[in-house]
């Protein structure tokens, strides 16, 4: 009897030690592409190869009416780590230097006291890793950072474990260079021990390594990839497109990889075609779409897919070579195709194979994350969204009424349906639930919807004034 229980004992502990981990914490994968079009992933477009992130919207629900809170990259990404407005956690504009798009290379010392070095996210801002580790979580970044180079604006400062990525807005994909200056950082240390292998690649491999050793426990990963945007190369035929390597541009056989005639920096220079644009934008997808694949089966292999939570989108609108239709422009505007884009989650209680055409944006993963975890943000930080779950499972409508954006003499608003554009060209009203494509201004024929929309932006821009201020833009 003793030999019988001493086997079925052991025989429990083997089951045990096999089994995958009973936590009631959901693991969470964030996937932020770069400049991807809204209407650029398989689901929706028969030339986008994208199987991974469609398997996403297929196994949950695909977001069709989802914003980000800037058309760009850095302010994008602030708010989507804080849950609070640009122009409140004070990351209202780029953090970059100019002098590149003049064709200038930066010299180490120039570089090193220059506003792409110096400049990053205010240290009294909280970003969702640091909720997430009081609540036990590991928490790693692997890809874009752009929230600052400095030491102290670093993510192994901000919340996270473990990084391996680029520190600025985009790189050549192969040599990690921004415009000729090495970009590349493992942790807080700069390297170039990958030179000349495609950035996607290492995303996944650390990705891959932080899932091994995390397997059994609570964790968060941030896959934020810099594909598809275009090559930061001062080569005006690598800058002019993204990049991407051979096996996977051979799958759009119909696109020709070619070169024309153009200008550059003032000077007549070799650059795309419109078709080598599409080809390497296209194909940047398709290797980053096999990357997430493989994390995608690295989490079934490990027995703990049905408890993680999945999340998708586009950091902005496409540019390059992108297609966002149906929507109006494109990244760095504040029509719908600068700050509407793809989106999808898959997790615990979220109906497969829907769509949610409910309002919301990406300043709600914040609250909805931590509330997840179980862990509460601090209370005297103003937050600028709300837990989404319920809206997710299908349970509770959006409580998402209004939106508003600027970037410079570029402002928009949307309250209910109705979407304001005030910018160089002169005012636009739109409704977008009637109207997606923003082709109808019905500024000259509904003067009191548009008096009420200029109304509801104002109040959004004495609010954010008199928020306490942050830097770096701020004067205080």
């Amino acid at each position: 009897m003793r030999c019988l229980a001493l086997f079925a004992s052991l025989f429990a502990a083997q089951l045990a030690l096999a089994a995958p981990p009973n936590t009631t914490k959901p693991n969470i994968v964030l996937i932020v592409s770069d400049d991807q079009g809204y209407n650029d992933l398989g689901a929706l477009n028969d030339e986008v190869i994208s199987p991974n992130l469609d398997r996403i919207a297929r196994e949950g629900v695909r977001l069709s009416n989802f914003y980000v809170a800037w058309p760009a990259c850095t302010p994008s990404r602030g708010s989507l780590l804080t849950g609070r407005y640009p122009q409140r956690n004070g990351i209202y504009d780029m953090i970059r230097n100019e002098a590149p798009d003049y064709g200038h290379k930066y010299k180490p010392e120039e570089y090193a006291v220059s506003w792409e070095r110096i400049g990053g996210m205010d240290l009294r801002e909280v970003l969702f890793p640091e909720y997430l580790k009081q609540a036990g979580y590991q928490c790693a970044i692997y890809g874009k950072w752009d929230l600052g180079v400095s030491r102290r604006f670093l993510p192994q400062q901000r919340g996270f474990d473990d990084f391996y990525g680029l520190v600025n807005t985009g790189i050549d994909y192969f040599t990690h260079e921004r415009y000729g200056v090495p970009s590349m950082f493992d942790g807080n240390h700069q390297t170039e021990a990958d030179k000349g292998t495609y950035c996607t690649y290492l995303f996944e491999r650390e990705a891959k390594k932080f899932i091994h050793a995390n397997r059994d426990k609570p964790f968060f990963l941030y896959l934020p990839f810099n594909a598809p945007h275009n090559a930061s190369s001062l080569d005006p035929k690598i800058r002019s497109a993204a990049q991407a390597p051979e096996k996977f541009k051979k799958l759009f056989p119909h696109l020709k990889d070619s070169f024309r005639e153009g200008t550059k920096y003032g000077k007549p220079a070799m650059v795309a075609t419109p078709d080598k644009r599409r080809l390497e934008y296209l194909a940047s997808i398709a290797c980053m779409d096999e990357t997430i694949g493989n994390v995608l089966d690295m989490l079934d292999e490990y027995g703990i897919a049905d408890n993680t939570i999945v999340i998708f989108f586009s950091d902005n609108g496409g540019s390059g070579g992108a297609s966002n239709a149906p929507l109006r422009a494109g990244k760095g505007r504040v029509f719908e195709g600068g700050i509407r884009v793809c989106a999808a989650v898959r997790g615990p209680g979220i109906p497969k194979g829907t769509v949610n055409s409910e309002f919301l944006t990406s300043m709600e993963l914040l609250p909805t994350l931590t509330k997840l975890a179980g862990v509460a943000p601090k209370p005297e930080i103003i937050l600028d969204g709300f837990d989404m779950w319920p809206v997710l499972k299908g349970e509770k409508p959006s409580l998402r009424k209004k939106m508003f954006w600027k970037r410079r003499r570029k402002e928009a608003a949307r309250v209910g349906d109705w979407k304001w554009v005030n910018n160089e060209s002169g005012e636009f009203l739109f409704n977008v639930h009637e109207d997606i494509s923003e082709k109808n201004n019905l500024a000259e024929k509904m003067p009191e919807k548009l008096k009420e929309m200029r109304s509801e932006f104002a109040e959004w821009t004495k609010q954010m004034e008199a928020a306490e201020p942050r830097g770096p833009f701020r004067d205080y």
